[in-house]
């Protein structure tokens, strides 16, 4: 990304090869039958739409899914998606038994017929105190002591039972075949969204560490050689230490590492009380360990506090923007933005609306919040359609194809949103894809309804969307004015 010219730590030419052999076989690939592809795709597509189109779909074995990934896995040579799950029971008819939600991997070489390759069991339990939530992937090649043969995936595996909660890392260079590789630390009271640095191998891990106050904060680890894990420190916001006292400040959500700018973004809090606090990676990782106050705000730069009514799901860096309007001004019109979306928590509107906000970093000691999205309500009669009705997430992957110009923005019932962000003073809707329910949906207090529950893009331009109420995957291209905008 940026002036590194990389995305998510792979070089240009590596970008390049892996999209070049993904549409070479795009054409040609392998994939179900055109009976299987039928029945993993809805037979005729009624979702409310503009400017996305479907491309696959695949329903995920009735699981409610969390987070996508999307890679090239440069061994097998196919584009491979991960899935996490929350918790919950279902059929895996590849082995004919009942498995706790947990990842799902899925070839998705071939868009319009993902092939579903395997799936991992996670832990059993209800809602978030079960399944593997998160997910995230690197190739050993690309890692500083990895093996360049093997491809890894880190997951957070979450469990409310005695053995507590874990993130483990699985070798899945045969997709069809993952094997635990090691469990990097066990025994937490909590796991969530964490962030792993491809080409350094520094992964922020989000866990509930007995002893501390806050049921999610930070552990560090250097796992640039998968196999063993380094533990460097665990971090937090004063408060959330051992032995402190008052109020304790929010949950941790997750981490968004940018190492070439030596910058992490961290959120803070869901629908409520949220913080984005900005840290200078390199105090974080040589920076006395020990978690007192002061340690812990020894790598803080910054730290935005939003209300008590909305909170920092997400915090997506979009550094180095350009601003064409602002050109003739000091600056150049050179801008650095964070999109922080809230997660919507409760159904039919029983909360305030949580929303996108736009906040500039450029004097990144003093963000400055210049601009917030928000669907209407009324445009779809949103609050009386059942489930959540909100923002939850943006995606992540900082392909150059979107960079600078786009976000997804997962919204619950309202599905997923594009957002031109090219102006993040004024960032307006451009295109927007609710799929229809299927047979698999689960009702919200009475009622069926979409619950899109986060969104991601691949290095090709694919937008991934998965749902929280068990719809499945679907697998979604920009057309039109959006198609435009991203130069397809």
């Amino acid at each position: 990304m940026g002036e590194s010219g990389s995305v998510r730590g792979i070089s240009r030419r590596q970008f390049a090869m892996g999209a070049a052999a993904g549409a070479a076989m795009a054409a040609g690939a392998g994939g179900l039958t055109a009976a299987e592809g039928a029945s993993r795709r809805p037979r005729r597509d009624r979702a409310e739409r503009k400017n996305l189109e479907l491309m696959g779909f695949d329903d995920l074995q009735a699981r409610s899914a969390y987070q996508p990934w999307v890679e090239f896995n440069p061994i097998a040579r196919r584009w491979i998606a991960y899935i996490g799950h929350h918790a919950g029971m279902s059929v895996n008819p590849l082995t004919g038994q009942e498995e706790p939600n947990g990842t799902s991997l899925l070839d998705v070489t071939n868009v319009r017929r993902p092939r579903y390759l395997f799936h991992i069991p996670g832990a059993p339990g209800t809602g978030e105190g079960g399944g593997a939530q998160m997910v995230r992937v690197a190739n050993g090649s690309d890692l500083p002591k990895g093996d360049p043969r093997k491809v890894y995936l880190l997951r957070a595996r979450n469990s409310s039972g005695p053995e507590g909660s874990a993130h483990e890392i699985w070798d899945v260079t045969n997709p069809r075949q993952p094997t635990l590789l090691t469990t990097v630390v066990s025994g937490l009271n909590d796991t969530h969204k964490s962030w792993w640095e491809q080409n350094t191998g520094i992964a922020y891990l989000v866990s509930g560490v007995p002893g501390w106050r806050a049921e999610r904060m930070t552990q560090v680890f250097d796992l640039s050689d998968p196999a063993n894990p380094m533990h460097i420190r665990d971090f937090g916001l004063v408060g959330q230490e051992p032995g402190s006292t008052g109020d304790v400040p929010t949950d941790l959500h997750g981490p968004i590492s940018v190492p070439e700018k030596n910058r992490i973004y961290f959120g803070y809090g869901t629908s409520s009380n949220g913080y984005m606090q900005i840290v200078d990676r390199e105090r974080l990782l040589t920076g006395p360990p020990e978690p007192t106050p002061a340690n812990l705000l020894y790598p803080q730069v910054s730290r935005l506090n939003l209300s008590s009514q909305w909170g920092a799901h997400t915090t997506f860096p979009v550094l180095g923007m350009n601003i064409p309007a602002d050109a003739p001004f000091e600056n150049g019109g050179m801008r650095d933005i964070v999109v922080i979306s809230d997660e919507s928590t409760a159904n039919e509107c029983g909360e305030p609306h949580q929303m996108v906000w736009m906040a500039d970093i450029t004097d990144e000691t003093t963000p400055q919040v210049i601009a917030n999205y928000h669907v209407q309500e009324s445009s779809g009669d949103f609050c009386s359609r059942g489930g959540r009705f909100g923002a939850h997430s943006s995606n992540e992957n900082m392909t150059p194809i979107y960079y600078r110009k786009v976000v997804f923005i997962a919204y619950f019932n309202a599905g997923v949103r594009a957002v031109d962000i090219r102006d993040p003073f004024s960032p307006k809707e451009v295109g927007y894809y609710i799929p229809e329910v299927t047979e698999n949906t689960d009702p919200r207090d009475g009622k069926i309804a979409i619950q899109t529950n986060n969104v991601e893009v691949d290095n090709r331009g694919y937008i991934y969307i998965v749902d929280r109420a068990n719809t499945g995957m679907h697998v979604l291209r920009p057309t039109g004015r959006l198609a435009a905008i991203a130069g397809r």
